[in-house]
């Protein structure tokens, strides 16, 4: 061991690392009693790794003047621990270590985090621990640390060695400044040695993996209205490949300087050599809950009206809206998702769509839940496109390589992403979310880059109606100028009316006048406990469903379906996506309570909230019936019935030379009960799907 003599304040000089770091390895006993790194380093060489992982806490037990001489001289320290690794290995399979060219210590447990934005000089060639997100990785590459050069003299004689000569390593591309050959034969390091050429051999040079990653700070640390800071990461050997782009990663390396100044100028950039890359768990590792956090938690759970004070802390300056609230909640909570057997996955996230008035605090609680959630991201349909959204491929401005990038999807993986004004997004930036919203992937291919990104994260999602204010005798598709395929992934659908009700108005301006005069409303239950609550429950619980709220969910499925049953012309009442919708909105509801199994009271509000959906959004105006194709196909049954009817009209009036006036097709119009408004919508919607065309004006034929 070190001597104990040795404090911060002396230099630690005169002391072989090397020895000190292979007794802490070799002699290291843990509270079994078992010589915890001799176990490790077999178990490396039986699997044929080349590094183990050393706890930080371990080496502080040992002896602190080891974690002296990693805070001073990180570098060494690691060599000294890469070589004693060897030195162990040498004594229980010497051809293995013959084979590997180097081991490594791979340090855990650092105690100490350093913000990304708080990295400046004094940090240089330090040991730091940072965490982050990882937004952009090159493809793995291979680096030259021993080359290979043939030295030809003038006369033809050719001598090979290595470069650099003694045990350094190349960090950048370094020609030879002499022949070590001829220096050792003709003892002419200045003459004989420097003259002819050099040529490298690759096929014979010693190479290493190699990869670079930029690491940026999560969204939760980066200060209002700051942009966020990264720095590039150089990750070696059995480090390249372990992350991707979208993962939350604590990283423990030494700061260091890119080799070359900007553009010529004294100026360099900061990069870390990587010693240890840990994946956080896509369990939100990043909220930390202390056991004091978790008995606050399941004291809380305890509370019969726990459910009613989550709903109720839901944007609490917020009147009214509570069943909105509560799907919110639910969304926040998220259901469980399922990987069966042949590898299918059944999402768990719940994806909420608000439809709104102006003026109604959609914004207000789109950023309260990406506030209050464990891992949320906001953004508006105008700020967003289909990279941003999703991923990217780029290229370096320096290098010209090509890199992958995490868009908000991506990056809010296992959280959720609050999309403020999704109709005012471009048709081809929505298109790009579709994937990620039901089989939770990202999926890129683009300049030779093939990627498949996690993005399990819900969706909140608010939107104005297309002219306006929201137009009852329109129904849903006419309000909103959202393609069906995207209008169908949601599992609740909220209209948000904002309509003149005196008592109802009194009330909200009575809340609002208190909301300004005290500086907030209080919430039931604190934002940070709130956070810590919701992080607990998608962590720890996963309840399953009981026979009892099978039955029910069972039971009100079969309901709707016999009405379509029954009628050969009733419209579908429900789906198979809302019944897996109902499922996980009961799953969620029994989070709330850390339930581990979904009782009846789950299955039945689950239901509530379903069937009060369906009335309000998948009513059709015209029948008064339940018609889920509303937002399954962008239209109710009795239109699309009218639509063929007026088609069927067109094909069979119109001869080959002659069209279908448009006086003609009002006449028929009238005598099947469809009204002047409806017609011109199906004229025009047929005439947009290239069923029937104009061939003159006020003149239709159907398109052959």
């Amino acid at each position: 061991m070190l001597s104990n003599s040795i404090s911060p304040e002396n230099e630690v000089a005169g002391i072989d690392y090397l020895t000190a770091y292979q007794d802490f390895i070799q002699n290291y006993v843990d509270e079994h009693g078992e010589r915890k790194y001799i176990k490790r380093i077999k178990e490396m060489v039986f699997y044929e790794r080349k590094s183990i992982a050393i706890d930080y806490e371990d080496l502080a037990k040992y002896d602190d003047n080891l974690l002296i001489i990693l805070e001073r001289e990180p570098q060494l320290a690691l060599e000294a621990i890469s070589g004693a690794i060897k030195n162990i290995v040498r004594d229980i399979d010497e051809k293995y270590a013959e084979k590997i060219r180097k081991f490594y210590g791979r340090l855990s447990g650092w105690v100490r985090t350093t913000p990304l934005r708080e990295i400046r000089s004094d940090l240089l060639n330090k040991l730091v621990m940072l965490e982050g997100i990882v937004v952009r990785a090159t493809p793995p590459k291979e680096k030259i640390v021993k080359a290979a050069y043939v030295h030809v003299l003038p006369d033809g004689t050719q001598h090979e060695f290595t470069w650099p000569p003694d045990d350094r390593e190349l960090e950048e591309v370094e020609r030879p400044s002499y022949c070590p050959r001829c220096v050792a034969e003709f003892s002419d390091e200045g003459g004989f040695s420097r003259r002819g050429s050099y040529r490298l051999v690759l096929e014979k040079s010693t190479f290493i993996d190699w990869q670079l990653l930029t690491l940026q700070e999560r969204p939760e640390d980066i200060p209002p209205g700051q942009l966020p800071r990264s720095i590039d990461v150089v990750l070696t050997e059995d480090l390249v490949d372990v992350v991707r782009p979208g993962d939350r990663v604590s990283l423990i390396g030494i700061i260091k300087l890119f080799k070359g100044g900007r553009k010529g100028l004294s100026v360099y950039d900061f990069y870390v050599d990587a010693n240890n890359v840990i994946p956080a768990q896509r369990l939100l590792e990043e909220v930390n809950i202390s056991p004091e956090d978790e008995v606050k938690i399941r004291e809380l759970a305890r509370d019969p009206m726990i459910r009613r004070k989550i709903v109720a802390s839901i944007a609490p300056a917020i009147y009214g809206y509570w069943d909105l609230k509560e799907a919110i909640a639910l969304l926040l909570f998220g259901g469980v998702p399922k990987v069966l057997s042949d590898g299918t996955r059944i999402r768990g996230e719940i994806h909420v769509l608000i439809i709104g008035d102006p003026g109604t605090a959609k914004s207000q609680l789109l950023q309260y839940a990406s506030r209050i959630a464990p891992r949320g991201l906001y953004t508006t349909g105008k700020g967003s496109s289909a990279a941003g959204l999703t991923a990217a491929v780029v290229r370096d401005k320096q290098t010209g390589e090509f890199f992958l990038e995490a868009g908000a999807m991506v990056l809010a993986d296992g959280g959720i992403v609050s999309v403020d004004e999704i109709d005012k997004m471009r048709d081809e930036d929505r298109v790009a979310i579709h994937e990620a919203m039901e089989q939770g992937t990202v999926t890129i291919s683009k300049a030779g880059i093939h990627a498949r990104l996690s993005a399990r994260a819900s969706v909140l999602a608010a939107g104005n109606p297309k002219r306006g204010r929201y137009v009852d005798s329109l129904g849903l598709p006419g309000n909103i100028n959202l393609p069906v395929t995207i209008l169908s992934r949601f599992d609740l659908i909220f209209i948000i009316k904002d309509v003149a009700e005196i008592d109802r108005d009194r009330q909200i301006v009575r809340h609002v006048l208190d909301v300004h005069s005290t500086e907030g409303a209080r919430a039931e239950i604190p934002p940070e406990i709130m956070r810590k609550y919701i992080a607990y429950a998608r962590k720890y619980v996963k309840p399953r469903l009981s026979d009892e709220a099978s039955k029910i969910i069972e039971n009100y499925y079969i309901e709707l379906r016999k009405r379509s049953a029954a009628d050969p012309n009733a419209p579908l009442a429900i789906t198979t996506r809302q019944l897996e919708a109902l499922i996980r909105l009961a799953e969620a509801h029994a989070k709330m309570a850390l339930k581990n199994e979904v009782d009846a009271e789950d299955a039945l509000e689950a239901v509530r909230l379903m069937n009060s959906v369906l009335e309000k959004v998948g009513m059709d105006v015209e029948t008064g019936l339940i018609d889920v194709d509303i937002f399954m196909t962008g239209k109710a049954k009795s239109l699309r019935d009218k639509e063929i009817a007026v088609l069927e009209y067109i094909r069979e009036h119109g001869r080959r030379d002659e069209c279908v006036k448009y006086a003609e097709l009002e006449r028929f119009a009238q005598a099947v009960g469809i009204d002047h408004g409806t017609l011109e919508r199906i004229v025009g919607n047929l005439k947009r799907s290239g069923d029937i065309y104009e061939k003159r004006p006020g003149c239709y034929m159907v398109a052959e």
